[in-house]
């Protein structure tokens, strides 16, 4: 039978030869435009007619047919970078992705049990011992500690509650400010005052303070007796 696109050829041709008003002659822009149209019609028979022929190659052969271009399924396989991140996937001979054993042959050393690991085992760890770290007093702290102590012991006298509160406190390498500071206190209260003075002293040697840091103590006060002159006038005889 006739082709259906040469039938629709032959249609079209007659429509441009008859017109609306009968036979007439073609102008030269008409059979340029004619010659146009029926090159694009050879055209596209030409694709219709090797795209069937592929898709019954293709069937015969027992090929799927693959995705389209732009389908999901094109990407599966698409090796280009995603968001200038990769594929997620490990490296090629990387063997040191997240929850691997690593590259076959790697020795590693020994490594500290942490105890936030799931497999990690108290019993077998030994018996876990406690600490306390208090760090130690700065000048500043040390004074805002002590003062308060010295002036409360100025009132109850028991130098056993001031030799624990003392323990608590990390003096560290100052502890030679306690007999310092107890002492500049005392010479701005009262004779009372003092006597507490000289025995809260004598009970801190040996327990919080040692000898030498009662000398060194007195050592500065003697360095800095023109300060405290000026707020206790009597400070050099006291």
């Amino acid at each position: 039978g006739p082709c259906p696109a040469a039938a629709e050829e032959e249609e079209d041709g007659d429509e441009e030869l008859l017109g609306a008003g009968g036979p007439r002659a073609w102008t030269p822009q008409e059979k340029l435009l004619h010659e146009a149209r029926l090159k694009a019609k050879a055209k596209r028979r030409l694709r219709r007619t090797s795209s069937r022929d592929s898709a019954r190659e293709s069937l015969s052969e027992g090929a799927e047919p693959g995705p389209e271009p732009g389908s999901p399924k094109g990407r599966t396989h698409d090796r280009r970078s995603r968001m200038g991140k990769g594929r997620g996937l490990p490296k090629k001979g990387g063997a040191g992705g997240k929850g691997v054993w690593g590259a076959p042959g790697v020795v590693y050393g020994y490594q500290e049990p942490d105890a936030r690991d799931p497999n990690y085992d108290e019993v077998a760890q030994g018996d876990t011992v406690y600490a306390t770290v208090v760090p130690e007093l700065e000048e500043g702290e040390l004074e805002k500690n002590v003062q308060p102590m010295v002036l409360e012991y100025f009132e109850h006298g028991d130098t056993s509650e001031v030799m624990e509160l003392l323990r608590g406190l990390n003096l560290g390498s100052r502890r030679h400010a306690v007999p310092s500071l107890a002492v500049a206190l005392a010479l701005e209260g009262k004779a009372s005052h003092r006597e507490l003075t000289s025995r809260l002293l004598s009970d801190l040697v040996g327990h919080v303070v040692t000898p030498e840091d009662i000398a060194w103590a007195f050592d500065k006060m003697l360095r800095d007796l023109p300060d405290l002159i000026l707020d206790t006038p009597e400070a050099p005889q006291v």
